[in-house]
């Protein structure tokens, strides 16, 4: 079979492309490239240039290929931009989600697997977030993510398309230092940049109900998250049917100030980080529950923190200098 990866020349994406490709999975990537570089793909992986968003391209994508399975990838995702522009977060996550969903019953695809994200919870006050947590996303982006799901599964059950969302928590790391995010959109690129620059990090509240009163969240190696990509793939492969939701996180806590001084202990700049007010919205604890990933995908994220941070301090130097 072959599987159409959407944003497969993206940071995600391509981890997820080379970790199919390397397993034996026939994949082809679509990308716009607004934020995706085809060097990060393995030659073996044709790159179609283009958006979820073009019924005719999808189409003649989906045949030329063969396409029998579809991992969704493609998606703005920054916070602070979705409530910025929430139209344009709409239009593009879940407009192109209908699209490539509807281009996929028309060339009868039965597998679907979704890029969905921790953000759909919201901010739950509970030790470890189930998969049954309640959802109530709190900024535009993680409507979209819920909204996206509601969608797979409805058009799952109309089109016989066996289906599964993976919510993603904390990604960080790189698998390769050319594969690493360019970015500086979360802490670990957002602390080496400030490192970079000469300056000390910042803790945004350090007053919160936690061990060292920082925020706590659950960080998860980008390697790791594609080889959750590749049990899934392989989950609905192997003739699973109907729809599967799944917590893809170590189900383990990490505070900001432990991250900072994991980064430290990495880069050798161990300075004092910069204690500042609370960020609006920030939970203090999001922690996963990772018992269905192992239970039904076969899947347990294997790589440490200093790890996803020693990777991603490579790929930094490699593409920033530092």
């Amino acid at each position: 079979m072959t599987w159409l990866i959407t944003g497969g020349a993206g940071y995600i994406g391509a981890h997820v492309a080379r970790a199919m490709s390397e397993a034996g999975e026939r994949v082809v990537a679509l990308d716009d490239l607004s934020a995706g570089v085809p060097a990060r793909l393995p030659a073996e992986v044709p790159l179609v240039r283009g958006s979820s968003l073009d019924a005719e391209l999808l189409k003649r994508v989906l045949a030329e290929h063969a396409v029998t399975g579809v991992v969704h990838l493609a998606a703005r995702k920054q916070v602070a931009e979705s409530v910025a522009q929430p139209t344009r977060y709409y239009r593009e996550n879940v407009g192109g989600l209908a699209t490539l969903l509807d281009a996929a019953a028309g060339a009868g695809v039965e597998r679907f697997v979704f890029s969905s994200s921790a953000a759909v919870y919201g901010n739950p006050e509970v030790d470890l977030i189930t998969e049954d947590t309640p959802c109530a996303p709190v900024n535009p982006y993680g409507e979209t993510k819920l909204t996206g799901e509601w969608l797979v599964r409805a058009a799952g059950r109309a089109h016989g398309m066996a289906t599964v969302c993976l919510r993603y928590f904390n990604v960080a790391g790189a698998a390769a230092p050319e594969l690493a995010d360019t970015g500086v959109f979360n802490i670990v690129p957002m602390v080496f940049d400030r490192l970079t620059r000469d300056e000390a990090p910042r803790i945004f509240g350090a007053d919160y109900p936690t061990p060292d009163g920082t925020c706590v969240r659950d960080y998860i190696h980008v390697a790791d998250l594609a080889e959750a990509h590749l049990a899934a793939a392989r989950h609905l492969a192997s003739g699973a049917r109907g729809d599967l939701t799944v917590n893809i996180g170590r189900g383990e806590g990490v505070s900001v100030r432990e991250l900072i001084d994991v980064i430290g202990e990495v880069t050798g700049d161990r300075r004092a980080p910069v204690v500042e007010g609370r960020r609006p919205g920030d939970a203090p604890r999001a922690v996963a529950s990772a018992a269905r990933a192992a239970e039904v995908l076969g899947w347990t994220a294997r790589r440490s923190v200093p790890e996803m941070v020693g990777s991603a301090w490579r790929g930094w130097r490699l593409h920033r200098g530092g």
